[in-house]
């Protein structure tokens, strides 16, 4: 039977046929791609012309397309619904791929080509996004120890390797033990406080998992999070919160200390052979930030100026809870709880109040009417269009002349094959080939609370954030237009690529977006403006609390990645460099056998080590901007154009600076985010 993966897919857009992709599909067709790939690389290689723009680096562009379609359905699919197997062949198809870009990177013949092009880029002919191109590809290549010596170039591709094979362990850890995890509750009295949907959802789990009669939470966020907010039983908050801080920390098969340590100490020694202090000092070479001192400061500041107001938080929920007769010590597990009825109190304003007037398909209505009132695109959905779950839905996006600009699925509810969180990604690229435009295809993958029997899927306003937020990401790869795939859309440095996701995250808050979605799902009642006026005021709420959480993790992050080799290689424990990372930014007592570092995905399991600062980077430039929204209208066409034509449509192609300050006139500062976080009056 032939390959799915290794043919022309005969779908509508050339979409994956993810319905006769089969798991012993992948593995061949990657080893087929990368035998074609070294083929396309050969033949630049031994091309005897001398070496061009266009014969050396737009053909190393252009190769490797059956290769890069392949792993891309597969570790996409790795993510939003994998198993055992798939996760097997990720396992198997991880080192090979790392093997064959070490190659790649470490080819002489091709570097050779490579610096001759770029040592006479000054008298070539070349656009800004050809040199940007050009820029990128000697950069990488640098970066990926094409100029080290025999020895030294042995040992970088050995430590990629091992590299790519930890970090997807690390995830896998994380994943099983998310799973592994049920409370179950065979007690009535122990639901007390949680609403009717929670509780509904917890018995329909229940049944699904062969405990008829009882309730199940899970450590999945739409499972996990109502339970620390509304259970009245303490003593069941603190196992829950025990349990989830408590993944791949418990000494077995799973743990995943050993691999931290691992990771760090090789990372640090990649730095090191390239010529980096740290592995902080070589990724921030190609951020906005720079270098290690920078994050450092950035984070510092802000630290300064929100730590005061977070203690004040701190104190108010001890009073709060003093006023209600509690005379415990405010432990981790009570924040949320404790948290969530002082805003209420406040605000007269929570997530039971406000769930009804964000039913899903009224949430996902009104992103594409924002979207389509900002920059004139449309969304229809396709039934004809293959897609790998029955929870995916396919849409073709469509611009003002009708035009299809991409595709975009949306995946929404958790699912044991589902790793948490919210993402978006990509099967395909926006680039041009011969001058005609190949549409991206782009994907929003989710876990927000599923519908139960009774009640459709509503959501908390934090997860209309999330969705807003991801379509920002998405819009950013929809609405790409550039020659170059690998300069589309979200290819740009990682502490620019939040403010396309951040900035959207605004309009949840703004009346005239609001009134296009906003509806009770029963009577189709408006959400009443005094709501809208609370979420608001409650927007702020805790902020400086949640500010110094995420300096917390930033800080973390660039202590794991800010160390030198040598002490790298001799951190002896994972609990105790935590510690430390948080001594400054830590207002509650520490609880035995927990442990952030072991779970947190987006630097160990994803592509965020030594820059988790970036969600805070990104929020300044997403609150300057915004401002000019605020100013202009935030449904005005010529500013969201501007945005659209100056960042959303460049992806890559200029330095982000650059493409900030066309549209902005002027560089960021931090007064906009201090403002809206009230730190600043």
């Amino acid at each position: 039977m032939s390959n799915p993966l290794l043919q022309t897919f005969d779908t509508p857009y050339e979409v994956p046929p993810f319905q006769i992709i089969k798991n012993e599909h992948y593995l061949p067709a990657i080893e087929e791609g990368i035998r074609l790939a070294k083929e396309e690389i050969d033949a630049i290689v031994e091309n005897s012309d001398e070496p061009t723009f266009e014969n050396t680096i737009e053909a190393l562009e252009s190769s490797g397309e059956i290769l890069g379609r392949a792993s891309s359905v597969l570790f996409n699919l790795n993510s939003a619904e994998t198993s055992d197997e798939l996760q097997a062949v990720a396992r198997d198809a991880s080192p090979k791929l790392s093997e064959f870009n070490n190659e790649v990177k470490q080819n002489e013949a091709l570097w050779d080509r490579i610096k001759a092009v770029y040592n006479q880029k000054d008298e070539l002919a070349l656009d800004g996004e050809q040199r940007m191109l050009l820029d990128k590809t000697y950069k990488s290549f640098v970066r990926s120890g094409a100029d080290l010596d025999g020895d030294k170039k042995k040992r970088f591709k050995e430590v990629s390797i091992e590299l790519s094979k930890l970090s997807l362990q690390f995830g896998e850890n994380v994943l099983a033990e998310t799973n592994s995890y049920e409370l179950v509750i065979d007690n009535e009295a122990d639901l007390e406080g949680l609403p009717e949907d929670v509780i509904s959802r917890a018995k329909s789990t229940a049944e699904k998992k062969d405990k008829k009669g009882k309730w199940v939470f899970t450590l999945q966020a739409p499972s996990y999070v109502p339970f620390m907010e509304h259970a009245m039983n303490r003593e069941l908050r603190e196992k829950l919160y025990k349990a989830y801080m408590s993944k791949a920390l418990k000494g077995d098969e799973r743990d995943n200390q050993q691999i931290v340590k691992q990771l760090v100490a090789l990372r640090a020694e990649l730095a090191q052979l390239l010529g980096y202090k740290t592995y902080a000092d070589y990724v921030l070479e190609e951020r906005m930030a720079e270098e290690p001192g920078k994050v450092q400061n950035f984070l510092s500041d802000l630290l300064d100026k929100a730590l005061p107001k977070a203690k004040e938080e701190f104190e108010e929920i001890k009073a709060f809870m003093k006023e209600l007769g509690v005379e415990h010590e405010l432990q981790r597990w009570d924040w949320a709880f404790y948290s969530e009825k002082l805003r209420k109190k406040k605000y007269d304003v929570d997530d039971e109040l406000t769930k009804p007037y964000f039913k899903l398909e009224n949430v996902i209505e009104g992103v594409f009417k924002t979207a389509e009132k900002l920059f004139d695109i449309t969304f229809v959905m396709r039934e004809d269009i293959p897609v790998y779950h029955e929870e995916v839905t396919a849409y073709e996006v469509k611009d003002a002349k009708g035009e299809v600009i991409s595709l975009f699925f949306t995946d929404f509810f958790p699912r044991d094959g589902k790793r948490g969180g919210a993402w978006m990604t990509s099967y395909r690229e926006q680039k041009k080939v011969d001058g005609k435009k190949v549409i991206p295809l782009v994907s929003n993958v989710c876990n927000f609370t599923p519908s139960s029997p009774d009640v459709p899927s509503l959501l908390k306003f934090d997860e209309v954030q999330t969705l807003f937020h991801e379509f920002g990401h998405a819009l950013h790869g929809m609405l790409a237009d550039t020659k170059y795939g690998s300069l589309s859309g979200t290819s740009v440095y990682w502490d620019f690529v939040e403010l396309p996701s951040q900035i959207m995250e605004n309009w949840c808050y703004e009346k005239e977006c609001l009134e296009l979605f906003a509806h009770h799902y029963k009577t189709g009642e408006l959400i009443p403006l005094d709501y809208i006026e609370k979420l608001k005021e409650s927007a702020i709420y805790h902020e400086a609390y949640a500010t110094v959480r995420q300096i917390s993790f930033g800080m973390l992050d660039l202590m794991w990645h800010d160390m030198p080799m040598n002490a790298a290689s001799k951190v002896d424990s994972v609990v105790d460099i935590e510690h430390e990372a948080f001594s400054k930014t830590d207002l509650f007592p520490s609880v035995d056998n927990t442990n952030m570092s072991v779970q947190f995905g987006h630097i160990f399991g994803g592509g965020y080590a030594a820059g988790y600062y970036s969600y805070k980077w990104a929020e300044v430039l997403d609150a300057d901007a915004f401002s000019v929204f605020q100013q202009n209208g935030v449904f005005d066409k010529v500013t969201a154009t501007s945005f659209k034509d100056n960042i959303l449509s460049k992806g890559g192609t200029e330095h982000p600076m650059e493409l900030y300050k066309k549209f902005r006139g002027q560089e960021p500062t931090p007064e906009a985010l201090l403002k809206r976080a009230g730190l600043l009056n």
